[in-house]
């Protein structure tokens, strides 16, 4: 997880601390986190010129942060100066990840995503060939598109399974389009009177997890209509993003576009 700098006071500190602490957090600890969320996967060690530059923190402060996290094993230093992440970090990460249930992070993201379109609205991940629904709020209307969770589809079918397609780099059209749009829909495609927009949602280092969508009868989701919910479903698909990456802002986490994307 990268983060970007922050702008610095007269200090030399950075002024989002400051604001934390005046909302009632506290300095030092929002700043010490700045620093272990300044490692990714990316790189294993980061100097102190490196750790100053991602967090926006003057070098001094950052040394100070990061003797005291060492202490606790969150921090280690090689004797070259760099910095990793210690025994203490992968502790807490692997604590996360025993007691992460992805429905706690997804169904609510659904859920507004209902109350919105007035739609239903779903999140699918690829299991081989085919898409799997893992997760699924019905919207509020009688008439509406129903689809059971635990429902493997068509991957080549439909808003969802084509936006999955394209960013696991599927070549030529519609994929291109896709990729360069950052979203999909489809009417009638797997279903006659089904239609649907789609967009991508992505973990840590862009790895793409699946897509959420919005659905329902073609009657009241035409071409206009999905156009219309196009950026809402970008957002929703952009806050999953950061909510499951961790990063720090939804902006973060926006869905490349470019043409020549590869997994």
């Amino acid at each position: 997880m990268k983060s970007h700098p922050a702008p610095h006071d007269e200090a030399g500190g950075a002024s989002d601390p400051e604001a934390a602490a005046a909302a009632g957090g506290v300095t030092a600890v929002t700043r010490a986190l700045r620093v272990l969320e300044a490692f990714g996967s990316e790189v294993a060690y980061l100097s102190l010129a490196d750790l100053s530059r991602r967090t926006g923190l003057h070098k001094t402060t950052v040394l100070r942060l990061a003797r005291t996290l060492a202490a606790d094993h969150y921090l280690v230093q090689r004797e070259d100066g760099a910095w990793r992440l210690g025994r203490a970090a992968g502790w807490l990460g692997a604590c996360y990840q025993a007691t992460f249930d992805v429905h706690d992070l997804v169904e609510p993201v659904l859920r507004e995503l209902t109350v919105q379109s007035g739609e239903s609205a779903s999140f699918y991940v690829r299991e081989g060939q085919q898409r799997t629904c893992l997760a699924r709020v019905d919207g509020p209307r009688t008439i509406r598109h129903h689809v059971r969770v635990g429902l493997a589809l068509p991957l080549n079918l439909g808003a969802p399974g084509r936006v999955i397609l394209a960013f696991s780099g599927e070549p030529g059209e519609p994929y291109e389009s896709i990729r360069q749009r950052g979203f999909h829909l489809s009417l009638g495609e797997r279903e006659p009177e089904v239609s649907s927009v789609s967009a991508p949602v992505f973990g840590l280092n862009w790895r793409l997890l699946g897509s959420v969508c919005i659905s329902g009868p073609t009657s009241r989701l035409d071409e206009a209509r999905l156009l219309e919910l196009a950026q809402t479903i970008i957002r929703a698909a952009n806050q999953l993003s950061y909510a499951l990456a961790g990063n720090r802002s939804a902006e973060a986490a926006a869905p490349p576009r470019r043409s020549a994307w590869h997994p």
